[in-house]
């Protein structure tokens, strides 16, 4: 009884303490009102949505105009328009903290859904093909900028060089931020001029990653300064030392168990399929805010979610649910960026600024300078390792496109306010800004179109391309194997069989642990390739008398299916052959009858013409559709209409090889002369 008196109590008191901070009373009115104006209670979503809707409205006037949108970056406009709204929003008497945009909500709210799109449209086979060079520019090129900045201001303030003394610590605290390249004004620009894939995804993994590696440094000073120069002892610089990959490596590991959550998640959601969104969506997230939670890189955490998750996520989720998270990730993607850089204009005009002309240029030639030199050394080091060299023109570009944006204003926002020289800093970072999207940006199309720089192709690679190049890979999986090196294509191929074997099956539906692929195509082709290993492996002569079957070759596919069942054993893994010696004998003695090898042959061409219409029937259902987002970065340059799923049966006969059987080949060509005469769309 007592228990429950006082629990009573607590939950009264409770219950006052709330009603304290909640309006005592309501006024009453004299009259009854039909309608009332409450602008108090919805002041703060309504301000929001009129927000979204400027910066929406903003940038569809800004494409109307194609001469406008092909000249400025839709950054550069943004900001004009935030400068505008600022103007007269100052002119207008309105407090300055309903246009000024705070660090928290900029850090927990605006920035992941950017980060997340830019890891999860991630081109990943051409981010790991130049993963090496994407490494070097994104933690050495960045370590070499804030130094060589930090180090050359802070040399000039000695000599009284700037109006606002500051110590060593602040000033690489601004160095650190103010060499943040940001991946979304790299995106927008690059997306516009086409470059080819290895410097579009050089500067963008550069930038992507860049942005994770700035803020660890970032929050490496910034401890440096709250404890403060007198107070540090050698303990505090090493573990500031070890933070610096503790923190990136503990990042990224949080994105990978997220990404593994999430994945596994997905493959049991076929009862309830509407949930699939809100888990891609929400779970990322969380791993965001645990990286934030922890103090670690909560930047490189829903990238590597992001980047993980995509595969498996994809094949847990039906096509419609996958079009959905692809257009939902973009929009809130785009709304963030739209916001963020108009709030960038506004507070041109809200924060408080401490013009200092000196230090802001040399601020400006700092940044342009140390990061020319960082990119040239590097790509002299690179290109003694590189298959693929970087240019001077790509060189000119890597040092032309460190653009400077979201991540170095937010940053210059949440630095500490007992830092004398805040408002300097964040003079010369916006300065930095300005320069960088208006200057660089407007002009680097025209450049790259002066110096002629290599453009990726707007047509995407045949079927036939693409299978040539999955050959290509295995080859050289082959050769690094058979050469005894562990390369690129040795480790493509161990984690390729890796997750053929326990990730898909792990965190995907309906996928069974397999050692090899059993598709029809491709066994077919192994049958074919048999018959010349093993005249090499047995010395056994091609010219041995084989009675012919009575079964003429005209007959089709029949001929075929028996080949195909009689070795169909050899390919069976439940299947062990008494005695493999006979049965190779028995093989190839069968082989060396034209009629049997022709019919495998028919029986492959079969199997591909009916591959074809599939892929076909799937291009249409495509373009019905009308999916303007692609799969990831690299394939939006591509036309649309053309993808790896299309192929015209005229590029088979082109691309047959000569030393290609002459039945295939024939039939291929025979298949092509019937193309040309019927319609475009029709296939065989």
């Amino acid at each position: 009884m007592s228990i429950a008196i006082a629990s009573e109590r607590e939950v009264k008191g409770n219950w006052r303490d709330f009603y304290e901070i909640a309006p005592q009373v309501e006024e009453a009115p004299g009259r009854f009102q039909v309608i009332s104006f409450n602008w108090e209670e919805v002041q703060k979503p309504y301000t929001i949505a009129i927000w979204l809707l400027l910066a929406g409205i903003a940038k569809m006037v800004f494409h109307i105009s194609k001469r406008v949108a092909d000249t400025f970056p839709d950054s550069s406009l943004l900001i004009v328009v935030g400068l505008i709204l600022g103007v007269l929003l100052k002119l207008s008497n309105v407090n300055d903290s309903i246009f000024n945009l705070e660090a928290n909500v900029f850090f927990l709210y605006l920035l992941p859904p950017i980060i997340f799109d830019a890891g999860y449209f991630m081109p990943n086979r051409a981010l790991f093909e130049n993963f090496g060079s994407i490494l070097v520019f994104a933690v050495i090129g960045t370590i070499w900028n804030c130094l060589a900045i930090g180090s050359s201001l802070y040399g000039l303030g000695l000599l009284n060089v700037f109006s606002i003394k500051f110590s060593i610590f602040e000033i690489f605290l601004f160095s650190a931020l103010i060499s943040a390249v940001d991946p979304v004004a790299v995106i927008a620009v690059f997306e516009e001029i086409h470059v080819n894939e290895t410097l579009f995804i050089t500067v963008f993994g550069e930038a992507l990653f860049n942005d994770g590696i700035t803020v660890v440094l970032y929050q490496m000073f910034r401890k440096f300064v709250l404890i403060g120069k007198d107070k540090l002892i050698p303990i505090d610089y090493f573990s500031g030392g070890i933070s610096f990959f503790v923190i990136g490596l503990g990042g990224t590991a949080i994105g990978l168990f997220y990404a593994f959550i999430v994945s596994f998640i997905t493959k049991y959601t076929d009862k309830v399929k509407i949930l699939n969104p809100i888990f891609i969506f929400l779970i990322p997230y969380m791993a965001y805010l645990t990286g934030e939670m922890f103090g670690l890189s909560s930047i490189l955490a829903i990238v590597a979610c992001g980047m993980a998750m995509k595969q498996y996520v994809k094949g847990n989720i039906t096509a419609t649910a996958a079009t959905s998270v692809k257009y939902f990730t973009k929009m809130l993607a785009q709304i963030c960026e739209t916001v963020i850089f108009m709030f960038l204009g506004l507070s041109t005009i809200s924060s408080k600024h401490h013009w200092d002309l000196p230090f802001i240029v040399l601020t400006i030639i700092f940044c342009l300078v140390y990061r020319s030199i960082g990119v040239i050394v590097q790509c002299a080091i690179l290109n003694r390792f590189r298959k693929q060299s970087f240019t001077r023109v790509d060189q000119f570009i890597l040092c032309y496109g460190g653009l400077r944006g979201a991540i170095a204003f937010g940053l210059v926002v949440s630095m500490p306010n007992n830092i004398h020289a805040k408002s300097m800093f964040t003079t010369a970072c916006i300065a930095v800004i300005y320069f960088t999207v208006f200057l660089q940006g407007i002009t680097i199309r025209p450049l790259a179109t002066y110096l002629n720089i290599e453009r990726e192709a707007e047509e995407g690679p045949t079927m036939i391309q693409s299978v040539y190049m999955r050959y290509f890979d295995y080859t050289m999986a082959g050769v690094e194997d058979i050469a005894g090196q562990k390369g690129y294509n040795s480790i493509r191929d161990a984690f390729e069989r890796l997750n053929a074997t326990i990730f898909r099956p792990l965190l995907m539906r309906n996928q069974k642990p397999h050692q090899f692929d059993a598709s029809k195509i491709i066994r077919a082709y192994t049958k074919i390739t048999l018959k010349e290993a093993m005249e090499m492996a047995c010395d056994i002569k091609p010219n041995i008398n084989v009675p012919r079957k009575s079964k003429s070759v005209s007959d089709g596919l029949g001929v075929a299916s028996s080949a195909y069942n009689n070795f169909e054993y050899l390919f069976d893994e439940k299947s062990e052959p008494n005695d493999p010696t006979n049965l190779r004998i028995e093989l190839a003695k069968y082989m060396t009858s034209n009629e049997n090898t022709e019919a495998l042959y028919r029986m492959f061409s079969q199997l591909l013409d009916r591959k074809l219409r599939e892929l076909k029937k799937d291009q249409s259902t495509m373009d019905e559709n009308g999916d303007d987002i692609k799969e990831d970065y690299m394939a939006e340059f591509i036309k649309p209409g053309t993808s790896v799923s299309t192929i015209d049966l005229t590029d088979v006969g082109k691309l047959a090889p000569r030393s290609m059987s002459n039945p295939l080949r024939d039939s291929i060509r025979r298949r092509r002369r019937i193309a040309r005469s019927q319609s475009m769309g029709n296939y065989i």
